[in-house]
Formats: structure tokens, C-alpha cells, sequence
């Protein structure tokens, strides 16, 4: 994690997130909560370092970093898992190839 960004932007990739994990109830949810009022309680105030402001952005960019990591785990979970036994040519197309066609009409 190179650059963290704008608290904010940080702010709503974070509740994007849990609106794919929870779906549309996700304004009831314990975490939403917890992370807008973790947010309003560390806001930037006029001090010159803020450190617990810095530490939460931190771990809500780690916490961003776990959820996305999750759903894409997901999804290429669901894309690759296996379902059985597949036939050449579903395996083949799973990854990105082309069966040669037989002469004669065979394949």
C-alpha cells in the first residue's frame, strides 16, 4: 500500500464494499455503523498531526484492501470451481483455447 489517499475516498470504497457483501440492507448493519461512526469520531479537527485520524485510515484501507480480496475471491471461486466432470471442450474454452476440428466431420 503505497499511497493510502483522501480519507473520504477511502470512506466510500469501504461501504461500497459492504453494500456487495450485505446487499441492499446494508445502511442496518453493525458494521456500517461501526465505520461511519469510527469515521466521524477521528475526523480531521484543527491539530497539526491527527495519529489516531492516520491509524484509522490505515486499517480502514487494510479493511478495504480484506473485503475486496474476499469478493473476488468469490468470484473466481465460482467461476472455476469445479462442477464434475467437464468435456474437452468446456475445459479447453475455460481456458481460452480451441479444439482443432478433425477432417472428416468428427470433431
Amino acid at each position: 500500500m503505497a499511497a493510502l489517499g483522501a480519507p473520504l475516498r477511502t470512506l466510500r470504497a469501504l461501504l461500497r464494499e459492504l453494500r456487495h457483501a450485505a446487499g441492499r440492507s446494508y445502511r442496518d448493519s453493525p458494521a456500517y455503523r461501526h465505520v461511519l461512526s469510527a469515521f466521524r469520531a477521528h475526523r480531521v479537527t484543527s491539530e497539526k498531526l491527527c495519529r489516531a485520524q492516520q491509524e484509522l485510515h490505515f486499517q480502514a484501507a487494510t479493511y478495504l484492501c480484506l473485503l475486496r480480496s474476499v469478493r473476488e475471491h468469490e468470484a473466481l471461486h465460482r467461476e472455476y470451481h469445479g462442477r464434475g466432470e467437464r468435456s474437452p471442450q468446456e475445459v479447453a474454452g475455460l481456458v481460452g483455447f480451441r479444439l482443432p476440428q478433425q477432417p472428416g466431420g468428427k470433431g
